[in-house]
């Protein structure tokens, strides 16, 4: 047998045919011809750039805004919200209600709100976001009760594609996170009710996509700055200290936005001020600087600090402007009382600034200390398996009423995500545990730093009342892990044709057995008159109903 020339090797490995019987393994997939086929052009590439992100959105306002004002009545903590919200456009302040004023409220009798002011113990900012839909529609018709959610939870759709383009460099992939977030049950019926999580996922969002944003200017200006130094003949020990990070001033002011939402906003700006550090640190060692940790924590560290922190701050105060300038919010004049006021080397703190602090430790006492028994309590520990969906609302309307041809029927509104699309992005998010702890990704670094700052800081709080419906919070991050396995899978456009045909064709009948659950499922996220049967069909767990 003779050996093989060079030359024969070398056509083997490039791929190259050596002979009449030698055979090259095609790659890509008919798909992919027909997509390069179609997108030929400059024009079509900007019109699919574009165009798949507004198409996604689109679905997902149609899927919010279809039916939203059904029902007419005050569901869930909308009890408290809508109308502190009514109130706080007449008053500045959140005002008390009569007792059994829903009854009235959903009757449109709704100027009974009294001077007195409420307790309430979260920041008015979503309150405020709400208002601007009763402005506009009045607080007799319930789609002004809920639009404003509806039109942040649609907009997250669209921000969410434009941060996974970014951050997995492929608009098709970007389209399947904002299509997987559409259609999500979870995602949905938290656009449809006028409570304040939707407001705040939509501002951590935002911050996450600065943050991403932040990652690319500041390196780029660290390896420049650095090899400048080099250049000049100077060994830089520390490397240089970035200050102009206008994409860092943004995510302050988004993660504020999102604390004046709701308190747990300030765990997203806790996580990503470390996450800040440890991706310094990183690029610093990259660019070989001796003093890479240290400089990190104590040059870059303090500036990073004051370009995030202070503003984020700033931002959570000014969603109090309207606690500030009137003169009946509730402990408004507490430090006034005799014996409130300080005493010692902080009495000369102004009486309207120990009143705020009181009340911002009122608060705290209240989060942590609450237990008190629900229903529809759900573990945190039991979250990711969504072990016990919240019901917002439930109804058995009669033969005739809205639209039942034949008694028992139900209506209900319940903030279960999609199952498939759920479990799948959650086994996704475990999947980039290990793949972080073995790659060091940087995209799944900061995929998982969302998902830990939505998450992780619950599990302290495991014997307090919370719910379901808090995982809104993170549950973008998931569909983004769970979009990152996707391009694991699909793979790319040179892969074998085999491996590529396979992962096109899993992720199709992925993405189509996620819709049709989601049209099985979509009569339960908008309060649609079906039949009581058609509603035990989504009984899969006990602790669903």
């Amino acid at each position: 047998m003779s050996v093989p020339s060079r030359e024969s090797f070398s056509h083997l490995v490039n791929g190259a045919a050596t002979g009449p019987t030698d055979l090259v393994e095609p790659r890509g997939s008919r798909l992919d011809d027909w997509w390069g086929r179609l997108l030929s052009t400059p024009g079509r590439r900007r019109l699919w750039y574009w165009g798949g992100p507004i198409l996604v959105t689109l679905l997902a306002a149609v899927l919010r805004l279809w039916n939203l004002g059904t029902p007419h009545a005050l569901v869930f903590d909308e009890t408290f919200y809508v109308k502190d919200a009514w109130t706080l456009l007449h008053h500045g302040y959140e005002s008390a209600w009569p007792p059994e004023a829903d009854t009235d409220f959903n009757a449109g009798r709704v100027d009974g709100f009294l001077t007195d002011p409420s307790y309430v113990v979260h920041p008015p900012l979503g309150k405020w976001i709400i208002a601007l839909g009763l402005a506009v529609f009045g607080a007799t018709d319930s789609v002004g009760w809920r639009i404003s959610t509806a039109i942040l939870g649609t907009l997250a759709v669209l921000l969410l594609t434009l941060i996974a383009r970014k951050l997995l460099a492929s608009t098709f992939l970007a389209v399947v996170a904002g299509f997987l977030f559409a259609i999500d049950g979870h995602a949905i019926v938290m656009s449809r009710v006028a409570i304040l999580d939707n407001s705040l996922m939509f501002f951590a969002l935002l911050g996450f996509g600065f943050i991403l944003a932040d990652r690319g200017w500041h390196e780029a200006r660290l390896t420049a700055r650095t090899a400048e130094r080099r250049s000049a003949g100077a060994a830089p020990e520390w490397g240089p200290v970035i200050w102009w990070r206008p994409w860092l001033v943004a995510a302050g002011v988004a993660f504020g936005l999102a604390a004046g939402v709701k308190w747990s906003g300030f765990y997203f700006l806790a996580a990503f001020g470390l996450y800040l550090i440890v991706v310094d640190a990183l690029a610093r060692r990259r660019l070989g600087l001796p003093a890479w940790f240290s400089a990190s924590v104590l040059t870059q560290g303090p500036v990073t600090f004051l370009l995030l922190v202070p503003i984020s701050l700033l931002t959570y105060l000014s969603s109090w402007i309207g606690w500030f300038v009137t003169d009946n919010g509730y402990y408004r004049h507490w430090a006034e009382q005799p014996g409130n006021a300080w005493t010692g080397p902080f009495s000369w703190v102004p009486s309207v600034w120990q009143s705020f602090l009181f009340y911002q430790q009122s608060i705290y006492n209240f989060h942590v200390g609450l237990a008190a028994p629900h229903p529809y309590s759900a573990n945190p520990l039991g979250w990711l398996a969504m072990i016990r969906p919240t019901s917002m609302w439930y109804a058995s309307p009669v033969t005739g009423d809205d639209g039942c041809q034949l008694a028992p029927c139900s209506q209900a509104i319940t903030s279960i995500a999609n199952p498939l699309i759920w479990w799948a992005a959650v086994a996704a998010t475990l999947y980039l545990v290990y793949r972080l702890i073995r790659r060091r990704e940087w995209t799944v670094g900061l995929i998982l730093t969302g998902a830990a700052a939505g998450y992780l800081p619950w599990l302290m709080y495991t014997e307090r009342t919370v719910f379901q419906f808090y995982t809104i919070a993170f549950e973008p991050y998931l569909i983004l892990a769970l979009t990152f396995v996707i391009g694991l899978i699909i793979g790319r456009r040179n892969d074998p044709q085999y491996e590529r045909t396979r992962g096109l064709g899993v992720t199709g009948v992925f993405l189509a057995l996620a819709a049709l659950l989601s049209a099985f499922w979509y009569p339960l996220w908008s309060a649609t008159t079906v039949p009581f049967w058609f509603w035990q069909l989504h009984s899969w767990l006990p602790t669903w109903v």
